[in-house]
């Protein structure tokens, strides 16, 4: 059995090219299904596609797109992992691959508290403005009925 020696040093510096290389795959493959996700008919078509498996020819006639432009869609979809296909005969049948939008939604999480914050604050400037609003209005309508009332 040969013994493989490597110096801390060389070890150090696979160790982070290991880590660089697979940051940046990570860094590809979210890349990838945001593009994926960001046009409006491949969005559509993962919405078909939730929870079933569909023919091609079945999603164009759904869209006012012809076969080849499906594929196209379809070949985006699956070359960021959103969708898988299985093929019958002839018929290739697509179904929907949730994982890769998981791990976004889980990336995207980690910001929430951000626009959460701002919400919570916009409410609390709503509900005192309408605090604000419903107090004027009432002191509007006292004034009026003591105006009557000494009358």
């Amino acid at each position: 059995m040969a013994i493989l020696r490597v110096s801390i040093q060389e070890l150090t510096i696979l160790i982070k090219v290991l880590y660089i290389a697979l940051v940046q795959a990570d860094a590809m493959t979210s890349s990838d299904v945001f593009q994926a996700i960001a046009n409006p008919t491949r969005r559509a078509l993962l919405g078909y596609l939730r929870g079933t498996e569909i023919p091609a020819t079945t999603l164009a006639d759904r869209f006012d797109l012809t076969q080849p432009a499906i594929s196209q869609q379809l070949r985006v979809l699956k070359a960021a992992g959103l969708v898988a296909e299985r093929r019958v005969g002839r018929q290739r049948l697509y179904h929907l691959n949730p994982a890769p939008l998981r791990e976004i939604s889980d990336w995207i999480a980690q910001y929430e508290h951000f626009w959460q914050n701002a919400f919570d604050r916009l409410d609390d400037y709503l509900k005192t403005e309408d605090v604000k609003r419903r107090g004027s209005s009432s002191a509007k309508g006292t004034k009026g009925k003591m105006k009557g009332s000494q009358e």
